[in-house]
């Protein structure tokens, strides 16, 4: 068992990576819990698997669990079913004192969290996630979203959890597409900061591609840190330092955005073809060697990630994706900052970018 601490002013909390917790809830959450029931939303897919293990063993503690089971799919993240959720929350006569928790991956987690952030001027929520991609990456920080008409994550707050419970167990029953696409964002981690760490990956994704506990744990447990660390310097993104974590996602986000966000192209293969395409416009502009690039590019082919526009089955225009791009989140005075790299492990944000420069750069880029 690993506990790790987010360290923030006010909104501090822990999480908890342990395999079998899932099975163990009520023992972690108990201490979160005020008045003797819980709210608990997820999707078809998940609750197939694991809902009944959640229910069963909070029940049994004394738990009253109430469920909601939304659609799977982005889809979801949407304005009719945070307005379904509400609704529901609401008829269901849920108080600012109740827990909810967002039992499965991002898509629950984005919409519970941001739900929670409005439900009567907010309640609490408590995140487990049963994808590799939410267990090191959307749980973890306190954003919460649902998509719009210009883009993906476009409406939206910051809203800390109160808990979040890791059981990378559940990660057997994750189709084998899901656990790859969830592997960019361990890999982004490495490719941020930790050069060792992205060694480490490049030595041992078969492993935990093949599932191996051993090699799961160690790379939940190091992402996780690795982002707890990068949220408690900068919260809210108001300094920069956050913003490393997006990593490969200006360009993935515009490639989600070409493709509709459908899946065709989920948001871990267009984060890795994303982290391919600015290391490769990195060693454009000079901050890195084609070298490098061509290393991330290889380990994210390997691992059987989109790594290029072809291998994402992109075809759109420089042009085009850069308007996708003008919806960027970061956007600010009209310029966007890019996160590129000056070498492996070696991330920085470049505010002096032509977005010219980068369709052409993606014009000519296979």
């Amino acid at each position: 068992m690993t506990l790790i601490p987010v360290n923030l002013a006010g909104n501090g909390y822990d999480i908890l990576v342990e395999s079998g917790a899932l099975n163990n809830a009520a023992q972690h959450l108990k201490d979160h819990v005020k008045n003797d029931r819980v709210f608990v939303v997820t999707d078809t897919n998940v609750s197939a698997k694991w809902r009944q293990p959640l229910e069963s063993d909070l029940e049994k503690s004394g738990i009253k669990v109430i469920s909601h089971v939304l659609p799977a799919g982005e889809q979801t993240k949407s304005w009719a079913v945070l307005e379904q959720l509400t609704d529901w929350l609401l008829d269901e006569g849920a108080e600012r004192s109740d827990i909810l928790i967002a039992l499965g991956g991002g898509v629950i987690g984005d919409l519970t969290g941001f739900a929670a952030s409005i439900l009567k001027r907010g309640c609490n929520f408590i995140q487990i996630p049963t994808s590799l991609l939410a267990q090191v990456d959307s749980s973890v920080g306190g954003k919460t979203a649902i998509n719009s008409r210009a883009g993906k994550n476009l409406i939206g707050r910051f809203n800390q959890p109160r808990f979040v419970l890791i059981d990378p167990l559940v990660l057997g029953t994750l189709p084998d597409r899901e656990l790859r696409a969830g592997y960019a964002e361990v890999v982004k981690y490495g490719l941020i900061n930790n050069a060792p760490f992205f060694e480490w990956c490049e030595e041992n994704s078969d492993k935990l591609l093949g599932r191996d506990p051993d090699a799961l744990s160690y790379a939940i447990t190091e992402s996780v840190k690795a982002k707890a660390g990068i949220v408690a310097e900068d919260e809210k993104e108001l300094s920069g330092r956050r913003a490393l974590l997006n990593l490969g996602h200006t360009f993935g986000h515009a490639l989600e955005a070409e493709t509709g966000y459908s899946s065709d192209l989920v948001h871990g293969e267009a984060v890795a073809a994303g982290m391919a395409l600015a290391f490769h416009y990195s060693a454009r502009r000079g901050h890195c060697t084609e070298t490098d690039a061509a290393r991330v590019e290889r380990h994210l082919a390997q691992a059987g990630l989109p790594h290029s526009l072809d291998s994402a089955s992109v075809k759109a225009s420089g042009e085009r994706l850069v308007q996708h791009m003008l919806h960027d989140k970061k956007m600010t005075g009209g310029n966007l900052p890019f996160l590129l790299g000056n070498a492996i492990g070696e991330t920085f944000l470049a505010d002096d970018v032509d977005l010219e420069d980068v369709a052409a750069f993606l014009d000519q880029a296979e």
